[in-house]
């Protein structure tokens, strides 16, 4: 299907008629400002100041009643920038009464000076360009997440904090054994293995192991772990503490600091674990998830953070939508005999840009169909890696979309393998 950005623009612009109210707001945390003006830019009546809460809400409809029934108008279609999260409660209960889109900052920003060619900034000055910028058709349909689709986009934001606090902690414990135990690694090539994270919360600092016998340790290790590991260890644990370097002053508090640091790593292992069993369950709702999951090289985080990005994928028309959502199509500034170098935009949700990046490196790696595209651009197109995998995101996103629309249809690596349409 034949996808052209314009055709979007011209509807959006035709969806504003003479009927219509044109509601611009600026967002703010506590108090919101609202202009309104006609479909030829005429601003109405005065501004409303409301504040961000029920009675705020009911000062605005009361507002927009009385335009109107002053104007004779019949529609109303809402335009507000999406500042943070404050704006999301005034866009829910705006939805239940009126068309709600949203208007891109940076538009707004650009457009400040059009009516009064003046570089002044105020909240009842945006809102009027925000009014603006909906009437001439620059803004954007609102697509809220709902049922699933918001369950699992709240869990992957918990999954991604709770992930970050992970990989701080494992640094720190890694600084630590620099510092203290820099020999540790000697016996334990992985200290994340069962073994090793029991003697990290029984014996750490190396003045203690070395004046203590390999049969004790191993003992020690009995009510941590159903299947000990072998007496070498202990053993050589022993000899590498009588032969370390690590530092001795502030011995007490560095015991203190990693058995706190202990106790954090295993709560968030086990944090994550009880996401990722809830995130699995929401992904066995979703009908497409268990197609995503059959393209070897996607694994359920991969596929329940990009889900949680983009929504419904049947609610998509063409995938180069995915793309701009994300920030993934491309610009370029040229004029004259100058042209300029293309670059992508990077103007849209900087995680679905992410997601989208890493699941295609990984599809690139382990599965054949794209690694053989990926090859194909290389050798054969003479591209930069960077560019093939820039350019597979787009294949990977019309892949999505087709099986979306044509029912959750299953994947079919020989389609992606020969190069032709998936979508």
């Amino acid at each position: 299907m034949k996808f052209k950005q314009k055709d979007k623009e011209n509807q959006r612009i035709e969806n504003i008629s003479t009927t219509h109210l044109v509601v611009g707001i600026d967002i703010a945390k506590e108090n919101h400002v609202a202009r309104a003006t006609n479909y030829r830019g005429k601003v109405l009546g005065k501004p409303c100041f409301f504040t961000n809460d029920l009675d705020g809400c009911n000062k605005l409809k009361a507002w927009i009643c009385a335009l109107l029934k002053g104007n004779g108008f019949q529609s109303v279609i809402l335009g507000m920038e999406p500042t943070g999260h404050y704006w999301l409660n005034l866009a829910n209960w705006c939805m239940e009464e009126w068309q709600v889109v949203l208007v891109n900052p940076a538009h707004v920003k650009g457009a400040k000076e059009n009516r009064d060619n003046s570089p002044t900034k105020s909240d009842v000055k945006d809102a009027l360009v925000i009014a603006d910028q909906v009437r001439n058709g620059f803004y954007s349909e609102l697509r809220l997440r709902e049922g699933v689709y918001q369950e699992l986009h709240v869990f992957m934001g918990i999954y991604e904090c709770v992930n970050k606090q992970f990989v701080s902690i494992q640094n720190r414990i890694h600084r630590w054994l620099d510092m203290w135990f820099p020999e540790y690694r000697h016996v334990f090539k992985k200290w994340t293995c069962k073994t090793s994270l029991a003697t990290l919360q029984l014996f750490t600092l190396p003045g203690e192991v070395k004046n203590m016998t390999a049969e004790a340790i191993y003992e020690g290790w009995k009510p941590l772990m159903q299947r000990r590991g072998s007496k070498q260890f202990a053993h050589e644990l022993v000899e590498q503490a009588k032969r370390s370097i690590g530092r001795k002053e502030g011995a007490m508090a560095a015991k203190w600091e990693i058995d706190l640091l202990m106790r954090q790593y295993l709560h968030c292992e086990k944090e994550m674990a009880d996401l990722m069993e809830q995130v699995t369950d929401l992904l066995t709702l979703i009908p497409m998830a268990r197609r995503m999951l059959e393209m070897k090289g996607i694994g359920p985080v991969m596929t329940a953070t990009l889900l949680a990005e983009t929504g419904d994928l049947s609610g998509y028309v063409h995938g180069r939508q995915i793309l701009r959502r994300a920030g993934l199509h491309l610009c370029e500034h040229s004029s004259g005999k100058h042209s300029g170098q293309v670059k992508l935009t990077k103007r849209g949700s900087a995680a679905l840009r992410k997601i989208m990046y890493m699941t295609v490196i990984s599809l690139v790696s382990n599965n054949e169909g794209f690694k053989r595209l990926h090859e194909d651009n290389v050798e054969n197109k003479k591209m930069k890696r960077n560019q093939s995998i820039i350019k597979l995101c787009g294949k990977y996103a019309r892949i999505l979309v087709g099986m979306a629309r044509a029912g959750d249809a299953a994947y079919d690596p020989e389609k992606v393998a020969d190069g032709s349409k998936a979508a």
